[in-house]
């Protein structure tokens, strides 16, 4: 049986659609599948693709092989190798490193990548650079931050067994120290501290930290004038300064999620008191003296 005895849909191709295919870059070989559909030759690279006639019509059609030569050509500019479509999401991609591992990314990561605004990096062989970074410093990267900043990462001490959180940057340069066996700020014994100021404006304002020797931190380190009215409301001690800080880190959560309208502008303060952060007003004393009280009662129990 011949294929003009099967044909279910009329073969006419319209002069207006020949038109409007040819001022969009493409020419229209035949009818197929249905009288919906036509066959597109692209006038720029010469391969076909399946349209409909309403696209064609009433939109810009886009050739896929241009398309994926377009990807294939950002994948080569960014210093990859492409490999294909992900078949679960239209906006990613598959692209072998030039470690040779494949990788998944987002398609228009890459463009950015080929036209040099960000890189786009193995994993693997990332991961595997930041444990020799780290055993080369006798410590074992155990993995991503527990607290979710993308600065720092969970290390162990194999030597004492201590497990810290370190900034990458530091883990590099070795500025850092051990909380339990080492010598420095870390492992040293710190307070956590509770301070009050009254700006000259007037605006009383609180301050949650620790440090070393909150007296000396007061006095030579946060106030910008000598005669500004401050004093330090309460004081906990910490058994290492690493301790002092994962536990302040956790009650400014506690307080930012609880009274997010109770923190300080910065623009308030910058001019009397010498920090960026962790300022709040008032209406939170009583909460922030309640939170040390429970510290200091855990501490001693």
């Amino acid at each position: 049986m011949t294929q003009s005895a099967t044909q279910t849909f009329p073969l006419t191709i319209h002069a207006h659609w020949r038109n409007a295919a040819a001022s969009k870059g493409f020419d229209i070989l035949k009818r197929i599948r249905d009288r919906y559909h036509l066959l597109l030759r692209c006038q720029t690279c010469g391969a076909t693709h399946m349209s409909k006639v309403f696209v064609l019509m009433n939109n810009q059609p886009q050739c896929p092989h241009c398309i994926e030569a377009r990807w294939q050509g950002d994948a080569k500019a960014a210093g990859l190798q492409w490999a294909g479509r992900d078949p679960q999401s239209r906006h990613h991609g598959f692209y072998i490193a030039e470690c040779g591992h494949r990788l998944r990314r987002q398609i228009e990561l890459v463009k950015r990548a080929a036209a040099g605004i960000c890189d786009v990096r193995c994993e693997t062989c990332h991961s595997r650079k930041e444990q020799e970074e780290a055993a080369a410093r006798d410590w074992e990267l155990l993995g991503a931050d527990p607290d979710g900043d993308p600065s720092y990462r969970h290390y162990r001490h194999p030597p004492c067994g201590h497990v810290q959180r370190i900034a990458r940057a530091n883990m590099q340069t070795g500025r850092f120290g051990c909380g339990k066996c080492g010598e420095d700020w870390p492992a040293a014994p710190s307070h956590l501290y509770a301070m009050q100021f009254r700006l000259p404006s007037g605006h009383r304002l609180i301050k949650l930290g620790f440090s070393r020797n909150p007296d000396s931190r007061l006095r030579h380190q946060l106030l910008k004038h000598r005669g500004l009215d401050a004093q330090i409301l309460k004081t906990v001690p910490m058994a290492s300064g690493q301790l002092a800080l994962q536990t302040e880190k956790r009650l400014h959560a506690r307080l930012k999620a609880a009274f997010p309208e109770s923190i300080a502008p910065p623009d308030l303060y910058s001019g009397s008191i010498n920090v960026g952060s962790e300022i709040y007003f008032p209406d939170v004393t009583r909460e922030i003296l309640r939170m040390l009280d429970e510290i200091a009662t855990d501490s001693a129990a």
